[in-house]
């Protein structure tokens, strides 16, 4: 797992270009707009698309597919980004954990941020023209929650389920799955309270005591979910920025524990 992962700034990403970019976005998206020798990695290529909970990890053979071609080098120092926020970042860096990558960094508030700072971008094809490399990628089991990792938990006070998603899909006014609602005792924090829209889509300023004030602590095992671990990758990303050592993700989020039927549900 990455040892002290930090934000960085676009102004000091400029200083550092022995950094490697990541960026998180559709190829629509990079096309138009990327940061300057950025690697492209789609979102689909982070999500295994498989319904009912096509946000789960994808299997082992994709991601060696999608690493193969950005020319992965495990001593680099890889800073994650997007163009929303940091879902998808966020996203990718559960996705480093989950590899055992050992250093990665968050450009805060992603192309927002860069735009703001008044940086310059480039334009052109999302092809990867890298060297290629061959390797064996070994999956962690730390950053990952499962079903079973929650269901005989429930109750349990050293457990906070962190759902970020809206207070709507929360209390059960909307849904995307069979059923409405969230798992039961779980703490909601919506994930857009954790960016700053007047600061470049920046992680907000007092971050360490939004999450204390809402239950969510360093004391505690946190696993985050959404729906599809997408909303959920800023939740894990921002825990992990602040330091915390007890962070997962549940990647079935609720597009899994809402479609089954031994699930319990409250509303």
């Amino acid at each position: 797992m990455t040892i002290n992962p930090s934000p960085i700034s676009p102004l000091s990403l400029e200083k550092n270009p022995e950094y490697k970019v990541i960026q998180v976005t559709s190829p629509e998206v990079f096309v138009a707009n990327h940061i300057p020798k950025a690697i492209h990695i789609a979102p689909s290529e982070l999500v295994s698309g498989v319904p009912p909970a096509s946000g789960r990890l994808p299997e082992l053979e994709q991601l060696t597919k999608t690493f193969t071609r950005i020319g992965y080098d495990p001593n680099q120092t890889y800073v994650v980004c997007d163009d929303e926020g940091g879902g998808w970042a966020g996203r990718m860096a559960w996705t480093l954990d989950v590899i055992g990558h050992q250093s990665w960094k968050y450009l805060d508030g992603g192309l927002h941020a860069w735009a703001s700072a008044g940086l310059s971008f480039e334009s052109g094809s999302t092809q990867t023209t890298t060297d290629v490399t061959t390797f064996e990628l070994t999956l962690q089991n730390q950053p990952i929650a499962e079903i079973s990792d929650i269901l005989p938990r429930l109750g349990n006070e050293d457990l906070v389920v962190w759902d970020c998603r809206s207070y709507e899909e929360f209390i059960g006014q909307r849904t995307a799955s069979a059923r409405a609602g969230h798992i039961p005792g779980a703490l909601h924090l919506d994930w857009l309270k954790l960016m700053d829209p007047d600061n470049g889509l920046s992680l907000v300023k007092n971050i360490d005591e939004l999450l204390h004030s809402n239950g969510i602590t360093k004391e505690k095992d946190i696993i985050a979910h959404c729906q599809t671990h997408h909303r959920s990758g800023l939740a894990y990303m921002a825990a992990r920025l602040l330091g915390y050592k007890r962070i997962r993700a549940y990647h079935g989020s609720w597009s899994e524990w809402g479609n089954r039927s031994d699930t319990p549900v409250e509303l």
